[in-house]
């Protein structure tokens, strides 16, 4: 056995002393990325340079011997000499595959280490002079069997360690007696870096290759340990954390391991330049960083991690510093504000005070706008032109229904799904320190266990505290002092009073029918022909059209149902003219594809298009609605005066009410009943109603022989007082004197004139204490035909406030007490 191991030997050795004498000097070079081919290894190579293609087809010409050489960068593209490594292997190319796309697979079989001797110039590839690195040694070199034996050691423990390579290999290692085979088969299987695997092959001597490969073997044994021990270290923690955050574990212990920070997180890089771009004031950028700091040590999949992030993107993202410029020019605001609303004269001058003085002083205080007013009087829209007129920023939110103290404030990032208030969140849409905030149905908030937001907002609108408001997720002070904050509200009454004492007043009262017909004239119709798309199509309302409209078709203080009700007409209109025209040209339908998607501004277009006739005879066509048109398209009118309602009536007496939404008629009864001596009271009536029906009938009883009633008119009797509409609540005390003089007609016999009406707080004294809400309800009254109204003498003041189109038609008589006011009960004849 060991004579034919020794002649095996030797005729191995004698074939490859052949070989050299085959390999010619000149050899075309082959640059490979990523991997060193060591000789009598075998390996497949995928080329698809041009200029590695000519290499391979010259080698093919040349006995199939090329020089393949590892790249010192893999990232060249096409390679000189210069940027190759210097040695590397001659080898023969065993087979060539073509595949497409200009791809060649080349099985490359390694046969000697060579080394670059002299570049060769050829235009369309790499050619060198390559010389065979000769390594001569002994095998019984005492030395060499050290290193061999050293090396053969520490490769068994690196296949040890290196779970990824199969077994086996350390079989076939053993099985090699060749030492320079030997080395090199080790290194083929290393999994290390290119600098260490070619180290390897820039040496000379058999010594000092396996010198280098000791090294690096114990290198890699030592890297392998430490990431086994990591590896351990994970898996504990992942048993104490039922398994979880696998990922982050690693990126953890590896940085305790090696000392180094995260900083090539590219999340990390991208919170950092949102902090440093977002110019936090100190304290900010304060918490800021030391959150950072935090989240660098939370894992990336713990909800702590999202929490954190969330916090600071939040920070960032709210202004601090973004402005706008104020446009104070007074004309300028004037004009925005008469082309958007229509008569308001009191807002639009406190407005035109409040820029006024922005002009001189150029930062106001103690500035917060309450408009007070009916629903569709235009308090919204007027807090719209007025960030408007400034160039402001407009953001609004309705406090209607808000219960909880945290909608203002914010959650505490305790809590899960944690958010800033309604503020902060304001100020981040707006994305400017200085916008216009408009606090809708400030009147319309309550409250429950969870706190009371009216008192959270005391410091939102405090300007001695709103410079540091502290919203309870940032968690930093927050300067709101630049915002203009305007609320909204329908009663004035429902405002929590020290809410109403940090802000200023205006009141925006109910429209009279001659401000309604201006407002749909000027502003409503052109809006809804605008969105009907037919604003360049003649369709008109005569002033007559609009007025019956609002008379007979909408009772309201404002103008919502009278736009709903005119834009009910238009489209109605428009179903008739489309539906005539097809059925007149039934050959004209519209040329329309399917799933065709038109932008709103080239609908137009579109149509000239697709479906000319129609457009330009729609065009041509005019229409003028008149008032017989009305009932047409909105059937019979809703609130039809019937004169049967104004005529004289034993116990029947108009009241004027106030509610949410304006002034109101309310027709209260009293009828008188043999009986037991009770008062019955139903409509559905509060407390504060209740008392003024017993103070009025207190009254009439304590007076009755000055009144020329019966002084007994009680005794057995039943006295009912019912105020119609039995299903909607009613409270207040100015319907005192309204269910006195229901009971004076009752009890005397004499009819109440139906043209009149009146309002008033009744004493048993009789006296008439002044009421609010004047002005809606002399409105109530002309919309109901009442010509004459009895008010309380202190309300005459009162008087100077409201226009002379509201007083106009009507008589309006002060009374001072009940005993003035019966003698215009009745009628003079």
């Amino acid at each position: 056995m060991a004579k034919n191991k020794v002649k095996e030997d030797f005729l191995s050795v004698f074939d490859k002393e052949i070989k050299k004498e085959t390999i010619p000097k000149k050899l075309s070079v082959l640059p490979l990325r990523d991997v060193v081919i060591y000789p009598n290894m075998i390996y497949p190579v995928l080329i698809g340079r041009n200029s590695s293609l000519r290499a391979v087809a010259e080698a093919m010409e040349r006995n199939k011997f090329i020089f393949v050489v590892t790249q010192k960068s893999p990232d060249v593209e096409e390679p000189t000499l210069n940027d190759l490594y210097e040695y590397g292997t001659i080898s023969k190319v065993v087979q060539v595959l073509r595949l497409p796309n200009n791809l060649l697979k080349v099985l490359i079989e390694g046969e000697f280490q060579g080394v670059i001797n002299k570049q060769s110039p050829t235009p369309d590839f790499l050619e060198a002079i390559v010389s065979i690195v000769k390594s001569t040694y002994s095998i019984t070199d005492k030395e060499l069997q050290a290193y061999i034996k050293s090396a053969s050691q520490l490769f068994d423990d690196y296949i040890r360690v290196e779970v990824t390579i199969p077994p086996d290999i350390i079989l076939a290692f053993q099985n090699i007696s060749d030492p320079l085979q030997k080395l090199y088969y080790a290194a083929a299987n290393l999994k290390c870096s290119l600098e260490k695997r070619q180290n390897i092959l820039n040496e000379k001597e058999l010594k000092d290759k396996f010198n280098v490969l000791i090294k690096v073997l114990k290198e890699e044994i030592e890297i392998k340990e430490i990431e086994n021990e990591i590896n351990q270290k994970v898996n504990l923690s992942l048993q104490k954390s039922q398994k979880k955050f696998i990922i982050q574990e690693q990126i953890r212990v590896l940085q305790n391991e090696l000392g180094e920070d995260d900083e090539s997180n590219p999340e990390m890089i991208q919170l950092k330049e949102l902090i440093e771009n977002a110019k936090l004031p100190k304290q900010a950028y304060d918490k800021a960083q030391e959150e950072l700091d935090h989240i660098r040590k939370t894992p990336i999949l713990s909800p702590e991690f999202s929490v954190i992030r969330n916090y600071i993107e939040w920070l960032a993202q709210v202004p601090w510093s973004n402005t706008t410029l104020d446009n104070y020019d007074i004309n300028h605001v004037k004009k925005i504000l008469d082309e958007d609303h229509f008569d308001l004269e009191k807002p639009k001058e406190r407005i035109l005070e409040f820029i006024a003085v922005l002009n001189i002083v150029g930062k106001l205080k103690k500035q917060i706008i309450c408009f007070v007013g009916p629903p569709g009087v235009g308090k919204t829209s007027l807090a719209k032109s007025i960030a408007r007129s400034l160039g402001r920023k407009f953001v609004r939110f309705s406090l209607g229904g808000v219960r909880d103290e945290a909608e203002i404030r914010g959650h505490r990032r305790t809590y899960i799904g944690a958010l800033p208030g309604k503020i902060i969140q304001s100020m981040k849409k707006a994305g400017t320190i200085n916008p216009v905030i408009l606090l809708d149905e400030v009147d319309k908030m309550s409250m429950d266990f969870r706190g009371d937001p009216s008192s959270a907002l005391l410091e939102v609108l405090d300007p001695e505290q709103n410079f540091a408001f502290n919203d309870h997720y940032l968690e930093v002070d927050y300067d709101l002092s630049n915002v203009l904050f305007i609320t909204t509200a329908n009663v004035r009454y429902d405002i929590p009073l020290p809410l109403l004492d940090r802000m200023e007043v205006i009141d925006l009262s109910s429209y009279i029918d001659t401000e309604k017909l201006e407002i749909a004239k000027r502003h409503i119709i052109p809006k809804i022909k605008s969105e009907l798309g037919i604003s360049k199509f003649n369709i008109n309302f005569n002033s007559d059209s609009v007025m019956k409209v609002i008379r007979e078709y909408t009772r309201e203080s404002g103008v919502r149902n009278l736009e709903r009700q005119l834009s009910t007409i238009l489209r109605k209109i428009l179903k008739e003219i489309v539906e005539n025209f097809y059925l007149e040209n039934p050959n004209l339908q519209p040329n329309r594809n399917e799933n065709i998607e038109i932008k709103q501004e080239e609908i137009e277009s579109y149509l000239l298009v697709n479906n000319p006739d129609f457009i330009s005879k729609l065009k041509k066509k005019r229409i003028n609605i008149k008032p017989n048109d009305i009932e047409k398209y909105l059937k019979s009118p809703r609130y039809k005066q019937k004169k049967e309602k104004l005529d004289d009536k034993i116990g029947v007496v108009n009241g004027l009410a106030w509610t949410s939404t304006g002034g109101e008629i309310m027709q209260l009864e009293v009828t008188i009943m043999n009986g037991r001596d009770k008062l019955t009271l139903t409509g559905k009536l509060g407390d504060v109603m209740k008392e003024s029906a017993m103070a009025a009938l207190s009254y009439l009883r304590s007076t009755a022989k000055k009144l020329g009633l019966k002084e007994d008119f009680t005794k057995n009797k039943e006295i009912h007082i019912h105020v119609p509409e039995g299903a909607i609540p009613k409270d207040g005390p100015s319907a005192g004197i309204t269910m006195a003089a229901a009971l004076f007609s009752a009890v005397s016999g004499k009819a109440i004139r139906g043209d009149l009406a009146m309002t008033g707080e009744i004493t048993l004294r009789g006296d008439i204490l002044p009421i609010g809400g004047l002005k809606e309800k002399l409105l109530a009254a002309k919309r109901y035909g009442i010509k004459t109204v009895l008010i309380p003498d202190d309300n005459l003041s009162d008087l100077q406030d409201i226009g002379n189109d509201v007083k106009l038609d009507l008589e309006i008589i002060p009374v001072k007490n009940f005993e003035f006011a019966v003698e215009h009960l009745t009628s003079s004849d």
